[in-house]
């Protein structure tokens, strides 16, 4: 689990192309300094696996579902990533309950002078996003500022944007977004009983153990 409290900016070393997979070496000496072989660490929201750690570097494979899902597929070497390790039992949890599974990949559109900052939302997630809710931008824990169909805004404070990767983004830059598994986690329970509800109401019989 994490909590999208950044804890360093890492950079990528090295991009292996692997068979349906790639394999990425990111520079990160504080998240490296109690990190071994197994171990979890989000690189930009995403949960990956360390393989091996070495100089201050760590090593991870990244499967093709996460490269399909995530802005890992278009990572180079000289990228800057936000870097988290996982958070341990008793942890205090800074942000909110994240997974480090992305949901999908969004749109940074731009920032005001204030520091709110806009992306774009795809429609398929929209339905997860809710003001004043959490949502995960490039594994940062972020509150949402306001939401329409098709994008939402989030309000950055100066630290946010010098401790994290999100004060370099660029209009057109992806990022990884991962909403509130709570949320999706309601949903499924509540279609269920929404089902029943209407086979019920039709007429329908139910066998209960």
């Amino acid at each position: 689990m994490f909590t999208g409290i950044v804890e360093e900016i890492g950079e990528v070393t090295a991009v292996e192309q692997l068979t349906n997979a790639a394999r990425l070496r990111v520079r990160g000496p504080l998240v490296t300094s109690d990190a071994g072989h197994g171990d979890s660490i989000a690189v930009s929201g995403v949960c990956l696996t360390v393989v091996e750690v070495a100089g201050g570097e760590f090593t991870v494979d990244v499967v093709n579902e996460t490269l399909q899902r995530s802005s890992l597929a278009k990572v180079a070497v000289g990228d800057r990533v936000n870097l988290e390790r996982a958070t341990p039992a008793g942890g205090r949890l800074g942000g909110h309950i994240m997974q480090g599974h992305v949901d999908g990949t969004g749109v940074f559109l731009g920032r005001d002078e204030n520091g709110v900052t806009t992306f774009a939302l795809p429609k398929h997630l929209s339905r997860y996003v809710v003001e004043k809710g959490s949502i995960a931008v490039d594994g940062v824990s972020l509150t949402v500022a306001a939401i329409g169909d098709d994008q939402f805004s989030v309000a950055l404070i100066p630290t946010t944007l010098e401790v994290t990767t999100l004060g370099r983004r660029e209009p057109g830059d992806l990022v990884n977004l991962e909403v509130d598994v709570v949320a999706k986690y309601v949903e499924k329970l509540a279609e269920a009983h929404i089902r029943d509800q209407v086979h019920n109401r039709d007429g329908g019989t139910e066998e209960r153990s």
